[in-house]
């Protein structure tokens, strides 16, 4: 190893750490932070950002790079160099003026969203709002001369590294294709719903039985936590992960089944190699991946009969109100219908809602859409793509955190993610052949472990087409994911 190397390590460390703390400040915020800290909260944030970029951006750092490449290197720490090549490169493009005022706009626009949703009155954060894509479309703009893509890729490639919305629109363009008939042919097959004991499902109970559930599936308590929020998310660090949910005591299922999804995510933090803590090589390889580790835990996992013949008598336990069916849950968990809220969406009709929160953002990204018409475009897309509008804003564009938390190029790694994940599923199975009777015995050592070594142990080592090639045989298939939804819902 090279002292320039050395030297790199040492920097990215001390920027690992300030992404730790920022990570812990944006959970508080969204979980425990009392309104009238948001000012505060802001102005922390904002110097935090200003003194990671400043650090990320000293000019001797593009020396050490280019003095660090000539010298030899094993594979984890040529991957790691290449990592904080990519994460300098972002870095440079954007001036620190701009990244401290996005922050503080982000703060201040999440603040106000808050508000806005649960009175649902887009009228009230449309002007935050405004403020932050001015300012996402300065760092695009930036990042695109930069790097050499267009400034919608610009912004995708923070959280998928090396993905190009051209690629997306062919995947996309083949569901859309696909999902009308298929959706149609699943309703019509599909039959009455399932009857189920009533509620209420008091919220106390179904976080005990969230609890036990994160336990079985392996979630580390020692290194994590479960509290609530607005909206559910996983954040923190791989050593202090905090995942939160929201409880709906008229149906434990939406809860629970957000609890096991973000569980997915836990895990895969959890699972990151020790030995490369706060270096970028270290980190979870793109947000795809990501949510492919939540969706194989909720989706390929936790609906499965097998999955819910284990879980019956836990729920029978945690709330009476029987007799409770596992056959009759698994219908239920497995039902398709056309809903407004993209969280709560069934397997088959969520892509829909990521593709139209897709191309809404690119539009306004390429200004070809202003915020004012965000509304109605959202209600037309989706009457076009779903055939239902939502009655008001709350459960149209307000429902979701991310334009206003200033993520934009997010939104197509979900989709990108249910193919992953059924990808690896599909892997994992053939590799572990009684998979489905482990998780019908509430043992999920082999699928975890078969994912540790496959994926979360990988970290950034590999793209993600690298990586998911490696564990699969092959690239990114939709013919995989349209085969898993055949299986399940017309098998």
């Amino acid at each position: 190893m090279s002292d320039a190397y050395r030297q790199l390590e040492r920097t990215f460390a001390r920027l690992g750490t300030i992404d730790e703390a920022l990570a812990i400040l944006h959970w508080d915020m969204s979980a425990k932070m009392p309104e009238g800290g948001s000012e505060a909260r802001a102005e922390q944030l904002a110097v935090l950002k200003s003194t990671h970029h400043e650090m990320l951006t000293r000019p001797e750092l593009g020396d050490l790079l280019d003095e660090a490449g000539q010298a030899p290197l094993d594979d984890w720490r040529r991957a790691n160099l290449r990592e904080m090549r990519r994460e300098w490169a972002h870095a440079r493009a954007v001036p620190a003026d701009l990244v401290e005022a996005l922050s503080r706009a982000i703060s201040a626009c999440e603040t106000v969203w808050r508000t806005a949703r649960r009175d649902s009155d887009f009228a009230l954060v449309a002007p935050k709002l405004e403020t932050v894509l001015g300012l996402v479309r300065q760092v695009a703009s930036a990042k695109s001369a930069a790097l050499g893509v267009s400034p919608y890729d610009a912004l995708l490639d923070e959280y998928e590294p090396g993905g190009r919305s051209a690629e997306i629109d062919v995947l996309f363009a083949r569901l859309e294709v696909f999902l009308p008939d298929f959706l149609g042919r699943v309703m019509e097959a599909q039959g009455p719903a399932p009857a189920l004991p009533a509620g209420p499902f008091p919220a106390e109970r179904q976080r005990a039985l969230a609890l036990r559930l994160m336990g079985v599936v392996g979630f580390d308590f020692r290194h994590g936590r479960l509290d609530e929020s607005t909206h559910p998310f996983c954040g923190g660090t791989p050593d202090d992960v905090r995942m939160t949910t929201r409880w709906d005591e008229a149906d434990f299922s939406t809860g629970l089944m957000g609890v096991l999804h973000e569980t997915g995510h836990a895990l895969y933090e959890q699972g990151l190699p020790k030995a490369w803590r706060r270096q970028p090589v270290g980190r979870a390889r793109g947000m795809s991946l990501h949510e492919s580790q939540s969706l194989l835990v909720e989706m390929q996992a936790s609906r499965s009969l097998d999955f819910l013949t284990f879980a019956t008598p836990l729920i029978a336990e945690a709330f009476g109100n029987g007799p409770w069916d596992a056959h009759a849950l698994w219908r239920d968990s497995v039902r398709v219908a056309p809903g407004f809220i993209r969280v709560d969406a069934d397997e088959v009709t969520y892509p829909a809602h990521v593709i139209l929160r897709y191309r809404l953002e690119k539009a306004l990204i390429e200004d070809r859409m202003r915020i004012a018409d965000l509304p109605a475009a959202w209600n037309e897309g989706m009457r076009t793509l779903l055939g239902i509008v939502p009655p008001d804003d709350r459960r149209g564009c307000l429902q979701d955190i991310h334009w206003f938390d200033g993520a934009w190029g997010y939104f197509p790694t979900y989709t990108l993610g249910a193919m992953t994940a059924a990808q690896l599923f599909e892997a994992a199975g053939r590799a572990l052949p009684d998979l489905g009777e482990q998780v019908a015995r509430g043992a999920f050592g082999g699928l975890l472990g078969w994912l540790r070594t496959n994926v979360h142990e990988k970290a950034s080592s590999l793209s993600a087409q690298d990586l998911l090639t490696q564990a699969t045989g092959r690239p990114l298939d939709a013919a995989v994911f349209e085969a898993h939804l055949k299986r399940r819902y017309l098998g």
